[in-house]
C-alpha cells in the first residue's frame, strides 16, 4: 500500500503552488518561510521528484509538479467545503419557497425584512419540488395546501387562498374595472398549472366563452401575461398586491375563496427555538395579516 506523504508538508505544497511563494505560504498558514520551504523538501524526497524549479522571483513549477498540485489542490478545496458546510453558521435561514411565492411576494417585501432584521442571513431557495428540512438543510417552507401536514411540523398559515381575477387596465370597463360575470366569461383567458378558471366561472355562473386561451407552466408567468395585456389570469390576491397598487393590473372579477388549499408556512418543532428562523416566521405572519 502506497505510503502518504506528511500532511503538513501537502498543505504547505498546496499552499505554496497557489500563491508560487514560501513567503505568501507561510503567512497563509501562520507559519516562518523556512517551515514552509523544510516541509516542501521533504514532500520532494518523500516522492523523489523535483516540485518547484526556484528562480528569483520565487516559484515556479515543474511540469510533475503542476500536475500534481492540480490534483492536490482539488482535495484540499473539497475538504474547506466540507467543513465550511458542517460548521453551523449563525443567523442563517434558508426558505424554501415557490417560483412563483419567492418573485411576487417574498422579493417584493424582501427590503422590508433586510430593515427590520439586517443580522439575518436569509437564503431563498426557490423551486417547485418538496425539498427536505434534513437533507437540504431547509429551516422555513412556505407551501400551498391542506392540514394536517405532519405532526413533526410547526404549521402555521399565512395566506388564505382568496383568487380574483386580474388584467391590464384595457381590460377594465370605463368606471368601475370589475367586469359582469357573462363579458368576463368572453375574454381571453391566462391559465398556469392550477387550472382554476373552470371552477371560477361555474362558481359566477357562467360558461367559459374565451376567444383564446394561454397555458403557462406558473402562476407568476401568468401574472406577468396578464400585465403585458395577454388576457385575464386568476391569482392569489397577495401574490399581485404590488402590481395592483401600481396600476400594472386591475381587479375585473369578484374574488373566490376557493377553501382548502391556502399558504402555510411550515418548520420541524425544534426550528421555532432558534431566534433567526423566529424572527423569520413572526415577519412573515405581520406581512400575511396587513395582506389577508
Amino acid at each position: 500500500m502506497t505510503i502518504l506523504p506528511p500532511l503538513n508538508s501537502l498543505r504547505a505544497f498546496d499552499a505554496a503552488g497557489r500563491r508560487l511563494s514560501f513567503r505568501s505560504a507561510a503567512d497563509e498558514l501562520g507559519v516562518t518561510q523556512g517551515a514552509v520551504a523544510q516541509h516542501v523538501r521533504q514532500l520532494e524526497a518523500h516522492l523523489d521528484v523535483v516540485l518547484f524549479e526556484r528562480v528569483p522571483k520565487g516559484l515556479a513549477f515543474t511540469s510533475v509538479g503542476r500536475s500534481y498540485h492540480n490534483r492536490i489542490a482539488g482535495v484540499f478545496a473539497d475538504l474547506r467545503s466540507a467543513t465550511a458546510e458542517l460548521k453551523p453558521e449563525l443567523n442563517k435561514v434558508i426558505i424554501s419557497v415557490t417560483p412563483t411565492f419567492a418573485a411576487k411576494w417574498l422579493i417584493p417585501n424582501l427590503p422590508d425584512f433586510t430593515a427590520a432584521h439586517p443580522d439575518v442571513d436569509l437564503r431563498i431557495m426557490a423551486t417547485e419540488k418538496v425539498s427536505s428540512f434534513h437533507s437540504e438543510g431547509i429551516d422555513l417552507a412556505v407551501r400551498q395546501g391542506s392540514p394536517p401536514f405532519g405532526a413533526s411540523l410547526d404549521v402555521t398559515l399565512l395566506f388564505k387562498q382568496s383568487l380574483i381575477a386580474v388584467a391590464a387596465p384595457k381590460f377594465a370597463d370605463k368606471g368601475d374595472n370589475l367586469l359582469e360575470p357573462e363579458t368576463l366569461a368572453k375574454q381571453p383567458k391566462i391559465h398556469d398549472t392550477h387550472d382554476l378558471w373552470p371552477s371560477y366561472l361555474a362558481h359566477l355562473g357562467v360558461h367559459d366563452q374565451s376567444p383564446r386561451h394561454l397555458r403557462l407552466s406558473q402562476t407568476s408567468l401568468a401574472v406577468d401575461a396578464a400585465i403585458a395585456g395577454q388576457g385575464v389570469a386568476l391569482v392569489s390576491r397577495f401574490l399581485v398586491a404590488h402590481d395592483l397598487e401600481a396600476r400594472r393590473l386591475v381587479e375585473v372579477g369578484v374574488a373566490w375563496y376557493a377553501g382548502r388549499n391556502d399558504f402555510y408556512v411550515l418548520m420541524p418543532q425544534t426550528a421555532k427555538y432558534n431566534e433567526s428562523v423566529a424572527n423569520v416566521v413572526t415577519w412573515l405572519k405581520s406581512h400575511s395579516t396587513e395582506n389577508t
